[in-house]
């Protein structure tokens, strides 16, 4: 299960312990800044020895990563603002409108966020710095900007990577400086430091709050909604440095204070950085866009958020050649990002009264006056109950507030289903989600149906509409719309045990479900699935629902209890029949009622898999199903033994398998393994020899060469230099969602009702299986929703696959050409994943 998030566990600040000497930190390391990468617990112990020796500073652990290193942040500011911390955090929330009354205190607060990609290390390095320089008895200046602002530094908000990535290079690193770049010590090996301990890239999981550092953090963040927000990273050794205004494309709604104040910060910025002869650029490359970033997610908040970034990264190290032949050194990167941070701290206090009044009128536009085309969104209340519970959880972590309808009326809108305006019934039961709130930005930006883009060229994803990522029927309306009723959180109504009953019935269509199966399996319960849809004792079962059976189960003790109560454990009714003779469908004892036998699991991994898509399965296993996987590496296929194993997942990435090693996976296959291959991982397969997969059916779908179109693939080549980035996205696809047709007739596309939206993030095509079940496909471009596509790629997406599955033997090969896992957030690519694992080929 998902690990909770951890609530304060205690404050220190010993006014016992004040006539004690602050340590810089190099007097406390016993190194300077810069020589080598300090261990996590050891920016714990410098940040607990400022706090237990300065009164105005308040350090706060919020929580724990899953390799158990704590997290942090330290409160500091002049000593009668720390006097009245909860004040500011109350008058903050009064300010956005989460709280009642009127402000008392007048402190805006400048949040700094360190090290979210841990190999990108000078981060927490760097914050050391900063905090010394905010207690340090010498640096007198910095003291009265400490009156007029709270200033809020997390060291590492990734501690599991950036350990990962700091004992490594401690291991590896000479003693002498070595910035040769080809020296091992900056050839990171994989998966590198960047992610947390999944894998996960934490700075896309802001809004999302899939990881448990995330689901901690955010809940800290939500109690004191900042002001001013700075997220510091590295690039590349040969980018000079970055920091804000952005780049285009800014999304429509940040407010033009938000933009206007970026480059109030950027020039305040510059003037530090030319008076030290450092290089740096703005407005290129980070843009302002993806909701679920470090600078977005703040701006979607009503603060001013920013990306900060360093050239260095994992590669740099201590020190290294940059491609001019400068030695770019860590203790380079620390002075930058210290300078940085001073900066945002100065400008915030310069500038205190009217960033703390135009917070109040973002909000109170929020409240009263949404910007946006969009006014309210409808999530149809006869959606699958398991799936919105989902969307409210989620809700619910970023504060988004929301209301059961409670009356019926005829209405227009936006059916994201068919991607276009209609008619539609508003019941009393569906939930209305009203802009008109204090997170009315952040609602519009994850529920707009297609965002607007100043400009095609953005740093990720170009659409993220929840209702395609739950897979929920759902309406936006121009018009405002109020619910009448809080949704009702009903208590749920456990099921009891029957000894009379011959079978209990389980629903299939959420990722929940599949985690209710994984832990029956793991109990040694035997579970069916139906193939076709039936009807029991007056109650009709769709394709895919669950029977559990007291025949197959007589060996076990306390059948019912263990079936019921773990049925309990999951909130999950149970349907409950006292014969296997159906009305209609499929009686229990058909051999249309298949057996599910568990199976033992593994995925690829390491060197030529990508990190981030083994991640995401590697997550999905332990943190969602809880069921055990076993990890393999990848260029160790020729030693394994394969036969221990039902299922192999092969996330995306390159495989350069030799020949034998391809025909040993092969040969698992045929002697009854099922293969599951993701994205990049397909190109293994595609036009090989004794494989059905192509990017064509017919020879004769393939165009002609030929019959390019001249004109246009000449005007590319003479387009001028600049232009051709632009023009070569029409071969792209960043996030694009299309609507795949489902065979719900197919264990594939059980629980899909025929539909599931897919986040496309790569420009393949793969024509129909020949020889195999097409069981999602796209047929023509009017299954396109929303989010970027060149094109080019578009036109070829027609009469493609998304889903297939080739027999081989006894085996299949499942092919998903998108990733159903992205990020753990598109949620109803959850049941894909499940139907390949534990129902294909039963």
């Amino acid at each position: 299960m998902v690990q909770k998030a951890f609530t304060i566990l205690f404050f220190v600040s010993l006014s016992f312990c004040l006539h004690a000497q602050t340590k810089s930190p190099e007097v406390f390391l016993g190194y300077k800044l810069g020589e080598r990468f300090t261990p996590h617990y050891r920016i714990v112990d410098y940040f607990e020895h400022v706090a237990a020796n300065n009164s105005n500073v308040v350090l706060q652990y919020y929580g724990h990563t899953n390799e158990m290193r704590p997290l942090l942040v330290v409160f500091v500011s002049a000593q009668n603002n720390i006097n009245q911390l909860e004040q500011i955090r109350v008058d903050n929330l009064r300010r956005a409108g989460f709280e009642e009354g009127s402000p008392e205190t007048n402190i805006p607060i400048t949040w700094l966020s360190y090290n979210v990609h841990g190999n990108e290390a000078v981060s927490s390095e760097a914050t050391m710095k900063t905090l010394w320089s905010l207690v340090d008895p010498a640096k007198t200046e910095n003291k009265g900007w400490l009156e007029k602002n709270l200033v809020v530094i997390d060291p590492c908000i990734n501690p599991d990577g950036r350990d990962r990535y700091a004992m490594w290079y401690n291991q590896k690193m000479n003693i002498q400086l070595q910035p040769d770049f080809q020296s091992i010590e900056h050839q990171e090996p994989w998966p590198g430091g960047r992610a947390n301990h999944y894998l996960f890239d934490l700075n896309r999981d802001w809004a999302w709050q899939t990881q448990v550092e995330s689901q901690q953090r955010m809940v800290l963040y939500q109690n004191w909604m900042p002001q001013i927000h700075l997220d510091f990273h590295e690039q590349g050794i040969n980018s000079p440095y970055y920091f804000a205004p952005a780049a285009v494309p800014l999304h429509e709604q940040l407010s033009d204070f938000q933009l206007e104040f970026q480059n109030i910060f950027g020039r305040n910025t510059a003037h530090y950085f030319d008076e030290n002869n450092w290089f740096y650029f703005t407005k290129e490359v980070f843009d302002l866009l993806y909701p679920s970033y470090g600078d977005t997610y703040p701006l979607y908040n009503g603060a001013i958020g920013m990306t900060i970034e360093q050239g260095g990264s994992g590669a740099a190290g201590i020190g290294v050649h940059t491609a001019e032949g400068d030695t770019l050194t860590l203790e380079d990167r620390i002075n930058h990002h210290h300078t940085t941070a001073m900066s945002a701290i100065e400008i915030t206090a310069k500038n205190a009264d009217r960033l703390l009044s135009e917070y109040t009128a973002y909000f109170k536009n929020n409240r009263e006056n949404p910007r946006g085309k969009y006014k309210s969104f409808v999530i149809k209340g006869d959606n699958p109950p398991a799936r919105i519970d989902n969307l409210l959880a989620l809700l619910d972590k970023n504060r988004i507030s929301y209301k059961q309808s409670g009356r019926s009326v005829k209405l227009e809108g936006f059916n994201y289903q068919h991607g276009r305006e209609v008619s539609f019934a508003l019941s009393k039961e569906d939930i209305i989600i009203s802009t008109a709130q204090p997170k009315s930005v952040l609602t519009q930006v994850l529920f707009e149906p297609s965002p607007h883009l100043q400009d095609s060229l953005t740093y990720d994803i170009t659409s993220w509409a929840l209702p395609y990522a739950y897979g929920l029927e759902a309406y936006a309306l121009e018009e405002k719309l109020v619910g009448n009723r809080p949704y009702p959180q009903l208590d749920f109504e456990e099921n009891n045990v029957d000894n009379a009953v011959l079978a209990y019935i389980a629903p299939w269509n959420d990722v929940k479900h599949a985690a209710f199966l994984a832990g029956l399996l793991q109990e040694g319960i035997r579970v069916r699935y139906a193939e076709y849809a039936f009807e029991v004792g007056g109650q009709s079962y769709p394709a895919g629902s669950l029977i559990i059976t007291r025949g197959g189960n007589e060996y076990l003790d306390h059948f019912h209890e263990r079936v019921v109560d773990l049925a309990n454990d999951f909130e999950l009714n149970l349907g409950k029949a006292k014969t296997g003779f159906v009305d209609k469908g499929k009686d229990f004892g058909s051999s249309y009622v298949r057996t599910i036998m568990p199976p033992s699991v593994a995925v690829f991994s390491g060197e030529g898999t990508s990190s981030l898509n083994f991640g995401e399965v590697w997550h999905f296993f332990e943190q969602e199903l809880a069921y055990p996987i076993s990890v393999l590496d990848v260029r160790e296929v020729s030693q394994l033994d394969l036969s221990r194993y039902d299922v192999i997942i092969m996330p995306s990435g390159r495989y350069t398998w030799k020949d034998e090693e391809r025909q040993k996976v092969d040969n698992w296959v045929k002697d009854g393994g099922k293969l599951i291959a993701i994205e990049g991982a397909l190109d293994l397969f595609v036009n090989k020899e004794g494989f059905y997969l192509s990017t064509y059916t017919h020879e004769k779908d393939k165009p002609d060469e030929i019959s390019l179109d001249l004109e246009e693939e000449t005007e590319s080549l003479i387009a001028p230099y600049q232009e051709r980035e632009r023009m070569a996205i029409s071969d792209n696809a960043l996030g694009a969602v299309f609507e795949v047709e489902m065979d719900s007739t197919y264990a594939l596309g059980f629980g899909t009702s025929g539909k599931y939206y897919t986040l496309k993030n790569n420009s393949e095509r793969y024509g129909y299986l020949n020889n195999g079940v097409n069981a999602g496909v796209i047929k023509n471009t009017e299954q396109y929703r929303t989010g970027f596509i060149g094109y080019k790629v578009k036109q070829r997406m027609e009469q493609s696959i998304v889903f297939g599955v080739e027999s081989r033997g006894s085996g299949e090969v499942i092919y998903m050409v998108d990733n159903p896992l992205f990020r753990s957030f598109w949620e109803n690519g959850k049941l894909i994943m499940s139907n390949a694992i534990f129902l294909v080929g039963q």
